[in-house]
């Protein structure tokens, strides 16, 4: 299964931006799917991961509040609504999947390429 990642754009702070991470075949309801950002000059890190059975969500504090994680179990599609954005939110964001939810990157065994967000203040 590969993952496109879509969405990215130019935006100014407080603004919305919805991200989709779309599978190119059946998402199984054991995998969880995520999202992880990499600002220039930084490492990668967690955004956003839901299971895909269940639906249980998880977030990393600085976004919790503002970004909501949902799937379309229909179309294998995760998206990542991104609210109130921040300069400190830009970064290139990437759709992962794994057999077991966490919040470093070797959790994840499935990585799509990278979306670009630029916040502007």
């Amino acid at each position: 299964v590969q993952l496109q990642a879509s969405g990215g754009g130019l935006v100014q702070a407080g603004d919305s931006l919805r991200l989709s991470c779309a599978a190119s075949g059946r998402i199984y309801s054991s995998k969880v799917v995520g999202w992880f950002r990499q600002a220039p000059g930084k490492g990668r890190e967690f955004v956003a991961a839901i299971r895909w059975g269940s639906g249980i969500r998880y977030y990393e504090d600085s976004v919790r509040g503002r970004f909501t994680i949902s799937k379309d179990s229909a179309k294998n599609t995760v998206y990542l609504q991104m609210d109130s954005l921040k300069p400190d939110d830009a970064a290139v964001y990437y759709c992962t999947m794994g057999n077991h939810y966490g919040t470093t990157q070797n959790v994840y065994d499935n990585w799509g390429q990278g979306t670009l967000v630029t916040v502007s203040s």
